[in-house]
C-alpha cells in the first residue's frame, strides 16, 4: 500500500480548511452578536444551526479521509 495522499485526499483537505475557517467565523459572529445590547435571538439560532450543519460536514469529510482498517 502507498502512504502517498491521492488527488482526492488533497481536494478534501482543501474543503476541510475551507470550513473549518467557516466554523470559526461563525464562533465568532456568534459571540458578538451575544456582546450585543439586544442580541437578535433568530440570527443567533441560524448561526448556531449552520455551526452544526458545518460540524457535520466537517465529520463526513474527516471521515473519508480516515482509512478503512478491517480487523
Amino acid at each position: 500500500m502507498s502512504d502517498e495522499p491521492k488527488p482526492d485526499d488533497e481536494a478534501i483537505k482543501s474543503k476541510l480548511a475551507a470550513l473549518r475557517q467557516e466554523h470559526e467565523d461563525l464562533d465568532a459572529a456568534i459571540a458578538a452578536f451575544q456582546a450585543a445590547p439586544n442580541p437578535d435571538q433568530i440570527r443567533i439560532a441560524r448561526l448556531k444551526k449552520r455551526k452544526l450543519a458545518l460540524r457535520d460536514q466537517i465529520a463526513q469529510l474527516e471521515d473519508q479521509l480516515t482509512p478503512d482498517i478491517i480487523a
